[in-house]
């Protein structure tokens, strides 16, 4: 008896299926794009068609791209979006007495390549060559640098002219220091794989708070608009952090015309775009901190031969890393992980 039911049951949920019972909207509709192409520029206008694969009735079709309406012209939509990156065309379809949401996944990149920038040298000064750098900022005319190594980890208050470690206190040797950034005289600190931050007193590097990371995994560098926190984690994110509940608010993706971008690391904010070293790399990407649209990369190659390399020294650890940049000079300072100097440059645009 049980057999024969489980047999009843099988035939008539087979010919359920075979009569159109499943009406999932992936089985009804499909999103159809020029060439089943999946990576545009933005604001690009791309024709755009709905497959009706049971032949209903069509009514309204709206799409949307992070709940953003894209209005529809003569069967185009245009992708003019804020966020560039990886996204979720949704398209909710009217038929019948129902509606239907689908979806299909797109890249959205860049409008077009990023500009080649090169660098000057102003000065050269000295620079801790003990230091495994992984955080550099200015404040009032005095350098803040963090380092990184777990059980060699610290946050510095540095006379740049001199290379004199003015302040220090030292990390607890369970935690791997990353980037710093300071707002509201507070000194935020990342670590790399322990899922947690510190806030210091600027003044005196007294602790005042931790905080703990949301969906990205790693800390990695830190900079802020005055306003928000950027964090980088080694991905092609970079969050915006809440500067007062320390909470990953949103995020962009770091992109160019042709790609989706990684490696972030040490990150600089001036005037709307964030300066971000290439992890492993000589490079140091311009980013447009609304879209991620990488405008310009810097390439900083020749700097690796002015500094002296130690019995130590690793091609792949002691790379380019630390920027920061002086208002008031108008300069970028830059170094690498356990560089004995730092560099003041001026940056333009490649002839």
């Amino acid at each position: 008896m049980n057999s024969l039911k489980s047999f009843s049951c099988s035939t008539l949920l087979t010919v359920f299926m075979a009569c159109g019972g499943n009406n999932s909207p992936e089985s009804l509709f499909e999103i159809e794009l020029p060439n089943n192409q999946n990576s545009f520029a933005q604001n690009e206008s791309i024709a755009i068609g709905i497959k009706n694969k049971k032949e209903k009735n069509l009514g309204e079709i709206t799409y949307s791209i992070d709940g953003k309406e894209l209005p529809m012209s003569e069967g185009t939509i245009s992708l003019d979006i804020p966020h560039l990156g990886n996204k979720i065309l949704k398209a909710k379809v009217i038929y019948d007495d129902s509606s239907a949401e689908i979806s299909k996944n797109i890249k959205v990149l860049a409008p077009k390549a990023p500009e080649i920038y090169t660098y000057e040298i102003i000065n050269e000064y000295p620079h801790d060559a003990q230091a495994y750098t992984q955080g550099l900022e200015f404040h009032n005319d005095t350098l803040y640098e963090s380092t990184g190594k777990t059980g060699r980890s610290s946050l510095r208050k540095v006379d740049f002219v001199t290379g004199k470690v003015l302040q220090q206190i030292d990390l607890d040797k369970t935690y791997f220091g990353e980037g710093i950034t300071i707002l509201n005289d507070k000194v935020y600190m990342l670590t790399w794989k322990s899922g947690t931050g510190f806030v210091y007193n600027l003044k005196d590097f007294k602790k005042m708070d931790s905080f703990q990371y949301g969906k990205s995994k790693e800390g990695w560098g830190l900079a802020n608009d005055g306003k928000k926190l950027f964090k980088s984690d080694g991905t092609e994110k970079i969050w915006f952090l809440n500067s007062d509940t320390l909470v990953e608010e949103d995020y962009i993706e770091t992109v160019t015309n042709a790609s989706i971008n990684d490696n972030a690391n040490e990150l600089e904010y001036v005037d709307g775009k964030i300066y971000a070293n290439v992890y492993q790399k000589s490079g140091v990407m311009i980013i447009d901190a609304k879209s991620g649209a990488m405008e310009g990369v810097v390439n900083f190659g020749g700097l690796i031969d002015k500094v002296d390399h130690h019995d130590s020294w690793s091609e792949k650890d002691n790379v380019l890393n630390g920027i920061a940049y002086h208002p008031e000079r108008k300069t970028f300072f830059v170094t690498g992980k356990e560089w004995n100097k730092l560099f003041e440059v001026t940056i333009q645009k490649k002839k």
